[in-house]
């Protein structure tokens, strides 16, 4: 029992210390083993350095493509609705309508209208002692009607207002529409009060004019005392049966002279005056009177 103990235990001893290529073999690939384990826990270190790197750089590139992109396009995306939200908040305009400077009268029983001066006085009929007062025209005295014939109706004024004219002697300017229906056609050339004003008294003969497109005879007058001046125009023409007399008239007070008060430029007042001369427009067969009664208030209205 022993000697196979022996035996075996030598072989053993004998099989292992005796065969010097199986130990250098074997202790020569722990050594490399060992190298390359160590090798490869190098490299599989600097793999996950240079991994690492790698990801935290290219985070960066990637903020820094994708940022300006989003900058770039958020704002032209609320810019859109931001503009729509300011144009609807915006409140309308509200469109101021300039009142025209001339206003429209119209008379339908005897078919004449004009235009005439917003700022102006308009008086429809026979001027009564206030509508004088109003007008100013009690400075001048009544503007006489200058037919041949009696029967006049006193149709509309206008006066122009009082201080038309600041710092002169205008005291007052109107314009008068009259009607006389008993007045023929051959009547209506002439004029009860002629212009005398030439060199030797005598009277001046009625002058043929043209307003507008219709043809009128044109006379003048002129008086004048110590305390004030009146000048006045004439017109006559013909239409619908009656005699329409349209007068333009001017009155300044007697003190110019005094305190620097200058002289009103007359030419200047009449042709303000002529300018509503020339709207004049009659209507060939007015209304009947029972319809003029109906629309007495168009005349009025039309200059409101």
């Amino acid at each position: 029992m022993s000697t196979a103990w022996k035996f075996g235990g030598k072989k053993s001893s004998n099989d292992t210390t005796n065969n010097p290529i199986f130990g250098t073999t074997l202790s020569s690939w722990s050594r490399q083993q060992k190298i390359a384990m160590f090798a490869g826990f190098a490299i599989l270190g600097l793999l996950l350095a240079v991994s690492a790197c790698s990801k935290q750089s290219a985070k960066p590139a990637l903020v820094g493509v994708s940022s300006p992109a989003k900058t770039s396009t958020a704002p032209a995306v609320a810019a859109v609705p931001a503009a729509a939200t300011t144009v609807a908040s915006l409140p309308a305009k509200k469109l101021l309508r300039k009142r025209p400077a001339n206003v429209t009268y119209s008379d339908a029983y005897y078919g004449v209208s004009f235009l005439y001066p917003r700022k102006a006085v308009l008086t429809s009929g026979d001027l009564t002692s206030s509508d004088k007062e109003q007008t100013q025209l009690a400075v001048m005295g009544d503007a006489p009607m200058n037919f041949v014939q009696p029967g006049g109706v006193a149709v509309a004024t206008v006066a122009l207002p009082a201080d038309s004219y600041p710092g002169t002697d205008f005291a007052a300017a109107f314009f008068n529409v009259n009607v006389n229906r008993s007045v023929s056609e051959q009547e209506c050339s002439h004029f009860a009060f002629v212009d005398t004003r030439n060199a030797d008294g005598e009277p001046v003969d009625a002058e043929k004019v043209k307003i507008g497109a219709t043809d009128m005879d044109m006379t003048s007058s002129f008086s004048a005392s110590a305390v004030k001046q009146a000048e006045t125009e004439y017109y006559h023409s013909y239409a619908n049966g009656a005699c329409y007399e349209y007068v333009l008239g001017l009155g300044t007070e007697g003190f110019a002279t005094e305190g620097g008060i200058q002289h009103v430029k007359r030419d200047e007042v009449f042709a303000k005056l002529e300018k509503i001369l020339a709207t004049v427009k009659v209507k060939v067969n007015p209304a009947e009177p029972e319809q003029a009664g109906q629309a007495a208030a168009t005349g009025m209205a039309g200059g409101k």
